[in-house]
């Protein structure tokens, strides 16, 4: 619709562009790019039959370097020489070295035949520009000999490639077909593959591959829980959406709506203000600034345009109205209902489950500008009017209210309210209640927005307001620092719905949690080392590189950053580092924990970096694309590491748990009830023996995680609990056991579990989370009896107790545990 047609005479007579039925919107498009949202290029292309736009702009083509070299031929359609060198130009001789070896012509007016630039070629020219000495050294410590058997490759994969935590028995270890698979994919000399041989750079290209992404491919796509209240998400939100530079003198542009909408971004804001005589068509624009204006109108049908295309999930549109005249109130609800149509939300949700657009109207009293224009810090929303019927009667569900106190919410109780904090208030709630404030977003919504004094359109670090549950942390799009390059990355997951599902701890109304605890008791934490490797292609000028690390998480998690030496000579190509790895113990809640990696020169200028979330994370060695500054992927600048993510074990128990597994435990020790849709016989029960002391017949009960947990185990609930419970002493786990129940907080008397009802319901609802409910009881009781107080001889009363560990089910991971109780005694 907005592509330019084309203005010659010639151009137009070809494509009948001036018959009434020539179609010419079905035949073109337009194809927008550039560095960032704001600085964009558009290219206009025009077909000469229907329908080929719509092929072209399904398609999706990542332009390589390849690609791109093969299409830039000269007028006897070969591809010159120079071309290579000005893409690489770090090293000329070197570029001239790998070209002989590709036996491709190397002199720099030298030109090749496309068929002789085949995807082959060049894979051999990067092969021996890049060499990877690095790789060599990994092969080597696996194979003595030229080639690798299947063997010490399937060793190499379970090593190396495979998750630590991952249960052997939900997800067993590749078959050795698919391992064979893998072999075929990637040696490039068919004579090995079909030995059962793999050679170094068969290795290689599949440690270039997919397969060993960093990323968790089933985290990209859509993976969370969709039906949740939408308080118990992270929303994509904008900041003064219209504004494509600073905030006093910037250009507006209902371009910027599209691009954010185009991201992913899910909540956009609007400032309302009132047009100008004879037209009166209201304005958005910054309110007392030399801002520009743009049409309200163009703003809706921008959104209109654009609102679906990435993510099919409700758009929350929060509109800042200073309008106070009733004619344009009425112009802003009819464009509204006329250009958004059926996807504006005017009914009960149940009859649009997907396509919606939320109104958030934030209104108040008429107040008379200000004398001086100087900003306020919290921005222009002060300074608000009434809205009337027109405008009211459109906003549903989300109704903006002022924040008095955690206190009065709670009272309310009013889960459609959303209030709005200037970054500068939200930080002060949190550091002085940070508790109530997660307890506040698990009920209602919250949005944070950037403090009136950032004039330079600059954000602040949103992981703190994360870590409390805020949904909408606003962030001004057109400025690509850390912040946004932190929001662009974690938005990226859940297949860019805009929409992230809250962790357990920060939504559950059954579940308190403080940010700045060194513990969670229900999470385990990971431990995560990363060791760099080498650098590939990071700059095309032949300077010093080194690489920078870093966790962002809780204020809990490690604040180290750590960074490796600059290379010792100028190598962009193929620096190598090869240091000792480095690792951040005690990741709290990786759920709320991101990796950071970026590359500098040795002059501080920046050439890459990478942000994901350490749930993500992959271990084993990977490629690491690098994105630009504003988080684009780069085509070729990559980093090769090794990283592994695991439970976090304390130093005390560090040396027990990397010792020989305990032999296996009795099943009349330790039974796992089965559930009640499998056909499972139930553990047989021990013989007592009068002669042995008294011993503790254990119950193990795994019972069902929240739906959008993602784990394949079918659970049950728990036996009765105890009528009454005394406070108990430190269960004694065994050295092997998982990090669950080794890092078990304190028992005391808050953390004895209430006393469950026999009906099978009630046990079923007051159980909400992932959990191992062990019973203590005599051997000699039967099982499933409810465990009560025996009196022995000597008139000692015994009280067993219910012992509750919680053990976290991570979508694909749960891990095998073992435990030895001992009679609780008074």
């Amino acid at each position: 619709k907005y592509a330019k047609l084309p203005k010659h005479p010639k151009v137009r007579n070809v494509f009948n562009l001036d018959f009434p039925d020539s179609n010419h919107l079905a035949k073109t498009f337009t194809v927008v790019s550039g560095p960032d949202m704001v600085n964009l290029i558009y290219h206009n292309f025009f077909a000469s039959k229907d329908k080929v736009t719509q092929v072209i702009n399904h398609c999706t083509h990542r332009l390589c370097v390849y690609i791109r070299l093969s299409l830039q031929t000269n007028k006897d359609g070969k591809i010159p020489v120079k071309n290579i060198y000005k893409m690489f130009p770090a090293d000329k001789k070197r570029v001239e070295s790998a070209l002989a070896s590709a036996n491709l012509p190397k002199g720099k007016y030298d030109t090749i035949k496309p068929d002789v630039f085949t995807e082959s070629a060049f894979r051999t020219f990067l092969t021996h520009l890049c060499p990877r000495p690095e790789i060599y050294e990994i092969f080597t410590s696996y194979s003595t000999k030229p080639t690798m058997t299947k063997e010490n490759f399937t060793k190499f994969l379970n090593e190396k490639q495979r998750d630590s935590r991952l249960n052997e028995e939900l997800f067993p270890r590749l078959r050795q077909d698919q391992i064979k698979a893998l072999m075929d994919k990637y040696e490039p000399v068919t004579t090995n593959s079909n030995r059962g041989l793999i050679s170094p750079e068969g290795l290689l290209f599949f440690l270039m591959g997919p397969e060993t992404s960093i990323v968790m491919q089933d985290r990209l796509a859509k993976c969370n829980d969709m039906t949740q209240p939408i308080p118990h998400y992270f929303i994509k939100s904008s900041h003064n959406t219209y504004l494509t530079a600073g905030q006093f003198s910037g250009v507006s542009s209902p371009e910027m709506y599209r691009q954010c909408l185009l991201s992913g971004c899910r909540c956009l804001e609007l400032d309302c203000w009132k047009g100008k005589p004879p037209d009166e068509e209201p304005i958005i624009t910054h309110g007392f600034t030399m801002t520009t204006e743009i049409l309200f109108k163009d703003v809706i049908e921008a959104i209109a345009e654009s609102a679906f295309k990435t993510s099919q999930y409700p758009v929350i549109l929060s509109f800042e109205n200073h309008i106070d005249s009733v004619k344009q109130q009425e112009k802003m609800a009819n464009y509204c209902k006329t250009i958004f149509g059926d996807a504006l939300l005017t009914e009960p949700l149940e009859k649009y489950p997907f396509i919606v657009l939320l109104l958030l109207c934030s209104c108040s009293n008429i107040n008379s500008p200000p004398v001086n224009p100087t900003p306020h810090p919290q921005g222009t929303a002060g300074q608000e009017v009434t809205a009337y019927e027109a405008m009211s009667s459109l906003v549903n569900y989300i109704q903006p209210n002022k924040f008095i106190s955690f206190d009065n919410a709670r009272k309310k109780n009013k889960s459609y309210v959303i209030s709005s904090f200037v970054e500068t208030k939200g930080e002060a709630m949190i550091a002085k209640s940070a508790v109530e404030f997660v307890e506040y977003n698990k009920r209602q919504m919250s949005r944070i927005y950037p403090k009136g004094t950032r004039m330079d359109s600059s954000n602040y670090i949103p992981q703190p307001f994360w870590n409390v549950g805020c949904q909408m942390v606003a962030l001004n799009y057109q400025t690509m620092d850390f912040p946004m390059q932190l929001n662009m990355a974690l938005f990226e997951f859940n297949g860019r719905t805009g929409y992230l599902l809250k962790h357990d701890v920060i939504r559950r109304s059954d579940k308190k949690f403080d940010p700045f605890c060194d513990r969670i008791d229900t999470v385990v934490a990971s431990t995560l080392t990363i060791k760099i490797y080498s650098g590939q292609f990071l700059s095309d000028k032949s300077v010093k590189t080194g690489v920078e690390v870093e966790v962002i998480g809780l204020p809990g998690d490690p604040k180290k950053k750590y960074r490796t030496k600059w290379t010792t000579t100028p190598n962009a190509i193929n620096p190598v580092w090869n240091e000792e790895p480095f690792v951040f113990e005690k990741i709290l809640l990786p759920e709320m924990a991101s990796l950071r990696i970026v590359v500098h020169e040795e002059n501080g200028k920046f050439l890459g970096h990478r942000i994901i979330p350490v749930d993500a994370i992959q271990s084993g060695f990977h490629h690491i694309c690098l994105r630009s500054e504003s988080n684009m992927p780069l085509t070729l600048p990559a980093l090769f590491v090794y990283i592994e993510v695991k439970d976090y074990i304390p130093a005390a128990f560090a040396e027990e748990a990397s010792s020989e597994p305990a032999p296996p435990v009795d099943a009349s020790d330790l039974s796992l009830q089965p559930s009640p849709e499998t056909n499972v016989e139930e553990a047989k029960e021990a013989p007592e023996n009068e002669a042995d002391p008294p011993q503790t017949s254990v119950t193990a009960v795994i019972e069902d995680p929240a739906p959008d947990a993602g784990t394949s185990e079918t659970l049950t609930e728990s036996s009765p609990a105890p009528e009454e419970a005394a406070p108990e002493k430190e269960a004694a786990p065994e050295p092997e056991a998982a990090p669950e129940t080794k890092n078990e907080p304190e028992n005391d008397s808050s953390t004895i579990p209430e006393p469950a009802s026999n009906d099978k319901a009630s046990t079923e609802d007051a159980l909400k989370e992932p959990e191992v409910v062990v019973e203590a009881c005599p051997a000699s009781a039967a099982p499933g009896d409810s465990p009560k107080s025996q009196t022995s001889s000597e008139g000692n009363s015994r009280i067993f107790n219910t012992l509750t560990v919680k053990v976290p089910v991570k979508g694909n991971r749960l891990n095998r545990f073992i435990m030895t109780a001992n009679p609780l005694q008074t």
